[in-house]
């Protein structure tokens, strides 16, 4: 196996053949290299559904997801096609109309930067995508090390982030549409739907802090004013997503990508409406986040270190 890192602030190729023909040795190996560069390429996959469900189930359970809806389908514009039944742990990335049909979900446009389902009171770890038909040119992922995005705020904005909590918005999606059963939500952030996570997150299995925003739209820190919110969290969001901490791939058919959901943001580049984009994805099941102060409390009380809270 070769692990060749990108050269950007993370991101690595990992050569190893057939990954349906992995072993255990090489499997520990691929895992340690995503936990250790966050996303992870591999590329000339030949992957059914069932060998993509086989190959995810090594990285834990499958958090299960409604279908990914097309914009064309949200508007009335086509039907939507059902899941497989045979794989349902698989959800759609595709912008193809059959007959119409919309074969899977979040079109052709561009999707901003978040993590996925963070509005879940359990995250998912991981999300795997498989490529089968990518257009010419655009339609490229981007993603950005929020490892990096922590270490290197500055000691004074630091000190105003460590120990906050973040409402992750329930409501809309990573397209900018409103997701159907929260349509009727309160505008007002304070109290729309949402799960609670700290700003400042632990990677459970590294140990190391990152930031953990999620999505822009519509996001809360609980308890400051809305005003304080907006402002901290513009502030954040414009050091996290400089382009120092980002890599962008570059779609070939057949590549597989992998990504640590915990500590990567990624972002969809738009792509020619005509051009046609399919992939499959399955998402592993997550933990609730803890974050910093948790984190710290659980070292002091195991080393019976008392302090004030």
């Amino acid at each position: 196996m070769q692990v060749i890192p990108t050269g950007a602030a993370l991101g690595a190729e990992v050569r190893c053949g057939d990954l349906r023909r992995l072993d255990a040795s090489g499997f520990a190996a691929l895992r340690q290299a995503w936990l250790d560069h966050l996303v992870v390429l591999v590329r000339a996959q030949e992957m059914s559904d069932a060998d993509l469900v086989a190959f995810g189930r090594g990285f834990g359970d499958f958090q299960h997801s409604n279908p990914l809806p097309s914009p064309l389908a949200l508007e009335g514009k086509v039907r939507q096609a059902d899941r497989d039944a045979r794989h349902p742990e698989v959800t759609v990335v595709s912008n193809i109309v059959v007959d119409g049909v919309a074969q899977g979900g979040l079109g052709d446009g561009e999707l901003v930067w978040h993590t996925d389902m963070s509005s879940f009171e359990a995250p998912p770890n991981q999300t795997i995508l498989h490529s089968i038909e990518v257009p010419p040119s655009g339609g490229n992922t981007g993603f950005n090390n929020m490892y990096l995005a922590y270490e290197t705020l500055p000691p004074s904005l630091r000190a105003r982030v460590d120990g906050l909590m973040l409402k992750h918005d329930a409501t809309i999606d990573a397209a900018g549409y409103v997701r159907k059963h929260f349509k009727d939500a309160p505008d007002d952030l304070r109290i729309s739907p949402g799960a609670v996570h700290p700003l400042v997150r632990t990677h459970p299995e590294t140990g190391r802090n990152c930031l953990f925003l999620g999505r822009r739209a519509k996001s809360y820190l609980m308890g400051l004013t809305i005003e304080d919110s907006e402002a901290l969290l513009d502030e954040l969001w414009a050091h996290a997503t400089r382009h120092q901490l980002e890599w962008f791939h570059e779609w070939r058919p057949g590549d597989l990508l992998m990504w640590d959901n915990r500590c990567a943001m990624h972002r969809r580049e738009p792509f020619d409406p005509a051009a046609r984009r399919f992939l499959h994805r399955v998402v592993i099941k997550g933990t609730k986040p803890y974050g910093l102060v948790q984190a710290m409390r659980a070292t002091e009380k195991a080393a019976g270190v008392t302090t004030a809270s």
